[in-house]
């Protein structure tokens, strides 16, 4: 199984829209961050959990050819908002299956009404099949199984998903023990870390690095960072061996 890391940043991206700061005019190209999205594949399998505003992009720099499903952690635009980007994969393969929970569902009927059309719709419009997440219930794409985990953004509900040794998790701030032991056993994490400082929604840094403590997988991958955690280099330099900062475009096999 691949990752790829289609964006590691937070939702303004980096760099951030008319800021002065140093990691924003920084020339590093790990510093450059697109919304946070990531490809899982293999010759028989392709899934891609978010839908961001870049996923255009994203997919045209990825050479992401085919696409067996979309998950949806949550509505919010970062994670959401190139849904009408699918439309090639419709038009070469069919509906595309999109995976969320309910509320989410909802909301990007709402957003996307057109989509969604049953009579009189645009027939330059695609087409998707739903498929409601519900935690507890684990489910099966392409015959690999897909364990949602359940975890709180804030106030909002959210998802990530396990799929066989990989976990992918974003915009956590709180997760039950129940949630946790589900992580168990996970040889590569992937969890948001934004920036130093504490966030009312947001995993900091070191809130990170203590939920990998718990979860003891063999490797970590930080992502949803924001500029202001620090330039790429000088903060993966005071990370622990087997924990690293995820960069745009990071391709890594499990």
């Amino acid at each position: 199984m691949n990752v790829y890391f289609l964006g590691t940043g937070t939702s303004q991206g980096i760099p951030v829209i008319g800021s002065q700061h140093s990691v924003c005019k920084s020339k590093d190209s790990k510093d450059k961050r697109l919304r946070v999205s990531v490809w899982i594949y293999n010759a028989d399998f392709s899934v891609v959990i978010d839908c961001g505003p870049d996923f255009r992009q994203q997919m045209l720099t990825s050479n992401c050819q085919h696409m067996d499903a979309i998950l949806f952690t949550h509505e919010h635009s970062d994670h959401t908002a190139g849904l009408d980007d699918i439309r090639p994969f419709y038009f070469s393969q069919g509906n595309i299956p999109i995976y969320a929970h309910q509320r989410v569902l909802q909301n990007l009927r709402k957003r996307f009404d057109y989509i969604f059309e049953t009579e009189n719709k645009y027939p330059g419009a695609p087409n998707v099949d739903t498929i409601e997440v519900i935690n507890n219930q684990s489910f099966i794409i392409k015959g690999i199984t897909v364990v949602p985990i359940n975890a709180m953004h804030g106030n909002l509900q959210v998802f990530g998903y396990r799929l066989n040794n990989f976990a992918y998790l974003t915009d956590v701030k709180k997760m039950e023990n129940t949630e946790i032991q589900k992580l168990i056993g996970v040889k590569v994490l992937v969890i948001n870390a934004l920036r130093l400082e504490e966030h009312h929604s947001h995993f900091s840094l070191q809130e990170a690095l203590d939920f990998i403590t718990l979860v003891q997988p063999e490797k970590a991958y930080l992502t949803h960072i924001s500029h202001i955690l620090g330039f790429h280099e000088e903060v993966q330099n005071t990370l622990p061996a087997n924990i690293f900062l995820a960069y745009d475009n990071l391709n890594i096999t499990i």
